[in-house]
């Protein structure tokens, strides 16, 4: 039997770019269009469609006695009413980036075009490129503070660039209130522990838009016969006789995984989309700008196929020798070939 994936080198920041303006460019400058917080708070998306502080013009109203509001002359002489003129409310919003630089996210497997670490990456800059078009604020939790650019994607990927060893799990203590932060990985760690990692975004009230990538074979477990998984972040290896048995017990754990992190986030107001490395990655662009628009008060929106996943951890393998890595569910944490 031919290899079934294998693990790929680290990709290249600036070929991430490239590729995240290629698919920013997909979809229309609307798709970080905002949605709307509570009236008393000057932050948040740009471009509010309400009356506010502001460049752009917004709508003429009637004057009232006590407005003080500029009068617009020019319009009020067309007719025997006086007239002001009202701009839009325009705040900055602040939206963090983070994508999973873990060992796992290198697998790659011969059904899908890119490892899961080059989608991943392609995601978050081309929601910074599509975000800094639009004049919001963007950062990367342990690499930059907030910062408004129309280059603020490039910027970013000069900084990763030059970031050496990243940090597995960034600290997202420092995000506050009515920010939001996408955070792309492929959430193979415990859930316990994801959601642990997470919760302080939650305490903070900050709204979370998590991306799982996933390939394909992590899914479908196309395993038979003798096969070698390893650990990738460990290097613990499993050795299955007849790797077709472990197919059907594999697949209940990785599903419910995923279903218990979806559904967590739908209780919180967040928003869970899966992206597969064979499918587009402005499928998953399209569900975030969904959920990036919803109105907060919503409940949390979840999108993508169907996931799942059981209690208890989830361990990746990969599958060596004639056959690739994978990442498959168990108890020792993460792994691909």
């Amino acid at each position: 039997m031919g290899r079934i994936g294998e693990v790929q080198a680290p990709v290249a920041t600036r070929d991430a770019l490239a590729r995240g303006r290629l698919r920013a460019s997909l979809v229309p400058d609307l798709l970080v269009e905002a949605r709307r917080i509570v009236n008393t708070v000057i932050a948040g998306w740009h471009g509010r469609r309400k009356r506010g502080i502001g460049e752009n013009f917004w709508q003429f109203r009637p004057y009232v006695e006590g407005d003080a509001s500029r009068i617009d002359w020019r319009r009020s002489a067309r007719d025997d009413h006086t007239y002001v003129r009202d701009r839009e409310w325009e705040a900055a919003h602040t939206v963090w980036l983070w994508s999973d630089p873990s060992p796992s996210m290198l697998y790659k497997s011969s059904g899908a075009g890119v490892s899961k670490e080059s989608r991943a990456l392609v995601l978050a800059l081309a929601l910074g490129e599509l975000l800094s078009r639009s004049g919001e604020r963007i950062a990367w939790p342990g690499l930059t503070d907030p910062f408004t650019a129309r280059n603020g994607a490039e910027r970013i990927a000069a900084q990763l660039s030059h970031a050496g060893n990243l940090a597995a799990k960034p600290d997202l203590s420092t995000i506050r209130r009515f920010c939001d932060i996408v955070i792309v990985s492929d959430f193979l760690d415990p859930v316990e522990e994801t959601m642990a990692w997470l919760d302080v975004l939650a305490r903070h009230g900050v709204r979370a838009h998590l991306i799982e990538v996933a390939d394909p074979a992590e899914e479908t477990f196309p395993y038979a016969g003798r096969t070698e998984f390893t650990d990738p972040e460990t290097g613990d290896k499993l050795t299955a006789g007849r790797a077709e048995t472990l197919k059907d017990e594999y697949r209940l754990l990785y599903i419910a995984r995923r279903q218990e992190l979806a559904g967590w986030c739908k209780r919180l107001g967040w928003s869970f989309t899966v992206n597969h490395t064979d499918r587009l990655a402005s499928e998953a662009l399209v569900r975030v700008h969904m959920a990036m628009t919803a109105d907060s008060s919503r409940p949390g929106l979840t999108s993508g196929h169907a996931g799942l996943t059981a209690g208890g951890g989830h361990a990746g393998l990969t599958a060596g020798g004639g056959h690739a890595g994978l990442t498959a569910g168990g108890d020792a944490g993460k792994a691909v070939a």
